[in-house]
């Protein structure tokens, strides 16, 4: 008796000790948002050394689905909430909650070496729906267009398909990569490819074109003259608790929207 006496106060006394080290999240979803999810927990995590926050892509639908499942505290998405999963989120008792954490323009990409520099938002819809093949239809040259898209999982390649395509299909020999990364890659290292990514994923291996006449940028997302841009989420079942509310609001806070600077996406405060 003396002894499970012991164990219980002992039990009692780490409980009033270390508190704080049973707090632990997990972050899945959206590859776009993966660079600013990762360093807002490695900032917070240095911060608050006793919480543990562990965060994971595999794009938009794969972390919806987790949240819905009740495998994670946080989806992170590129794309609003469908309908359907709202369904199964009722069906599962999940009170999907958006929380909108910064902005994004969706940058269309060729390789570096391509003559193309400006398209319409029609040309690049009736590219990657194969109306247009070859780079001399636009004033290139006498080469092959490839494209790269996301694959159906990504809430990048959801917007892509919404805000482009308005809801047509990509023609079906469509390189799909499971990451924005992977698109940059594969553009830069294809000829004749194009592809589209994030703003936070521009780099001088690929060639961010004109769309409309607009450059993407921070700017042009901010005035609103950019012509393909989206929010980007943080879904969380309900409004956020505890450690999943201590971590948004910070990404929220005049800090964390500067690491959403620094990560090539747009703060929400130069939105307003």
């Amino acid at each position: 008796m003396k002894f499970a006496k012991l164990i219980i106060l002992g039990a009692l006394v780490l409980g009033i000790v270390l508190p704080c080290y049973a707090e632990k999240i997990v972050v899945e979803g959206s590859t776009t948002v993966l660079p600013i999810a990762q360093k807002a927990a490695e900032v917070y995590m240095d911060r608050n050394p006793g919480d543990n926050i562990s965060v994971r892509g595999g794009g938009s639908g794969v972390g919806i689905a987790s949240l819905l499942d009740k495998n994670c505290n946080i989806a992170a998405s590129s794309r609003p909430i469908k309908d359907t999963e709202l369904d199964k989120a009722v069906t599962n008792g999940v009170d999907a909650t958006a929380n909108i954490v910064a902005m994004d323009g969706l940058a269309v990409i060729v390789n570096p070496q391509n003559q193309v520099s400006k398209l319409s938002k029609k040309q690049v819809k009736d590219i990657f729906m194969g109306v247009i093949s070859n780079w001399s239809q636009l004033g290139g040259s006498n080469e092959k267009i490839v494209v790269v898209s996301r694959d159906t999982s990504s809430g990048t390649f959801e917007a892509f398909l919404t805000l482009v395509l308005e809801g047509n299909k990509t023609r079906a020999d469509a390189l799909m990569q499971a990451s924005n990364q992977a698109v940059a890659t594969t553009v830069s290292g294809t000829p004749g490819a194009i592809g589209y990514v994030g703003l936070g994923f521009i780099s001088p291996s690929v060639k961010a074109i004109e769309i409309n006449g607009v450059i993407p940028s921070k700017d042009t997302v901010v005035s609103g003259k950019y012509p393909v841009t989206r929010p980007l989420f943080m879904y969380t079942d309900g409004k956020p608790q505890g450690l999943a509310k201590g971590y948004i609001d910070f990404i929220l806070s005049d800090e964390g929207q500067k690491l959403v600077e620094e990560e090539g996406f747009v703060g929400l405060k130069d939105k307003k």
